[in-house]
């Protein structure tokens, strides 16, 4: 079964949030090549390109839970303007910096924690307000397309980029990246008035605290999260792409590098049909998890570019079919009155991940080699998956309540 279009054909502020949304993520994936492409280029050092993370863990930590709970107290498309705004401004600085004859090193890092600051509020308001304007039995085609959004802007952003790196340098990527959020501010202006969330008389972080009890009350929630990190934590390349990029032609192949998990990715979300019909919504985790740590160790095993790719992509692919069942999981079992707050948790979840996991490649990079930190982490990280599902059997066993058929 194919994608469902049927949100994006009947509910015109859906659309519009959609669409502003693909082009914005679009230019962000071209700075996502090209931030650590530059930091590579300036310092020669895989180790640097892993600070990224770190750099940004920070800000994940404090402001997706901070984020999520203005998300649940404040106008979400309010909150969307005022974030796509400031991230505007950020990229626009992250430009200038790269104009410089010298660029700083230590103002990247700056630049870039302060826009992972402010993603802890955008993230969470865009997610609150994407199930508040859609009807429930419309949950699980919205992930997809959610999902085909990610994919669409995560392929064709790494190749840009690296285009746009090879003919203009970083900085043509940036600035595009800073047109694309204008462009997503028309689309948020041009929808509706999206009426306040109920005022909350306590303090922010007392609904903060509501929010945490709220998800560690739930198995199947903390089952998506643990799940998640310990995946990226252990067998996330993208620090390491371009070192590899450059035994295969630099920047041209560092966009391919980076794209290729997308390819994957895509592929599985544009055939998610089945999904709706599956309700061992924990079981589809796990299964995703493993085959990810598997490609993974193929990529650390490989010295050829389009094997390199290949597994890439399968990779990619069971990271999505991992993503559409979380999605579904955390949609049925979140209220909208906590959406935002959850929102933030979840962005943690899978934020931080990916952070800690570059940070572990580059590292594990420059003290032993890439091949064993691809592959070393892929087998660690099968390892900690199976853990992770035994002693959370009722994650494990976690069956979902609107799948369409048997499973």
């Amino acid at each position: 079964m194919l994608l469902n279009l049927r949100p994006l054909r009947e509910n015109r502020e859906y659309r519009l949030l959609f669409f502003g949304q693909l082009v914005s993520f679009l230019g962000s994936m071209v700075s996502y090549v090209a931030v650590p492409y530059q930091i590579y280029d300036l310092t020669k050092d895989n180790w640097m390109v892993g600070l990224l993370g770190l750099v940004q863990l920070g800000p994940v930590l404090v402001f997706g839970i901070l984020g999520g709970t203005y998300a649940d107290r404040l106008n979400r498309r309010r909150l969307l303007l005022w974030s796509e705004s400031l991230m505007s401004l950020l990229i626009f600085g992250l430009a200038l910096n790269a104009f410089r004859a010298e660029p700083s090193v230590t103002l990247t890092f700056i630049l870039v924690a302060l826009f992972q600051s402010v993603v802890g509020f955008h993230r969470p308001a865009m997610d609150a307000l994407t199930q508040k304007l859609v009807e429930r039995k419309d949950y699980a085609a919205v992930g997809a397309l959610g999902s085909f959004r990610y994919t669409v802007g995560a392929i064709a952003g790494p190749a840009l980029g690296g285009i746009l790196i090879a003919g203009f340098g970083v900085k043509g990527a940036y600035l595009f990246d800073f047109f694309t959020f204008l462009a997503a501010l028309v689309a948020l202006f041009l929808m509706k008035k999206i009426p306040d969330p109920e005022l909350s008389a306590r303090s922010p972080w007392l609904d903060a605290k509501e929010g945490l009890r709220y998800a560690l009350s739930k198995p199947e929630l903390i089952g998506t999260y643990v799940i998640d990190i310990v995946a990226m934590v252990f067998a996330f390349p993208v620090a390491l792409f371009p070192a590899m990029s450059e035994q295969w032609g630099g920047a041209k192949a560092a966009g391919l590098l980076f794209s290729a998990m997308a390819v994957g990715a895509l592929l599985m979300t544009i055939t998610s049909g089945w999904t709706s019909r599956v309700s061992r919504h924990g079981r589809g985790v796990v299964v995703a998890a493993l085959l990810w740590a598997v490609f993974m160790i193929g990529v650390g095993l490989t010295d050829q570019l389009w094997v390199a790719l290949l597994f890439l992509a399968l990779a990619g692919g069971a990271d999505m079919m991992s993503g559409l069942f979380r999605s579904i999981i955390w949609n049925e079992s979140v209220p909208n009155e906590l959406r935002g707050r959850l929102s933030g948790i979840e962005m943690i979840s899978y934020m931080s991940g990916p952070l800690l996991g570059n940070a572990r490649a580059g590292w594990m990079a420059a003290q032993f080699s890439i091949p064993i930190s691809l592959s070393g982490g892929g087998i660690v990280c099968t390892l900690m998956v199976l853990l992770t599902a035994v002693f959370l059997p009722r994650f494990w066993k976690y069956q979902g309540h609107y799948a369409k058929g048997p499973s």
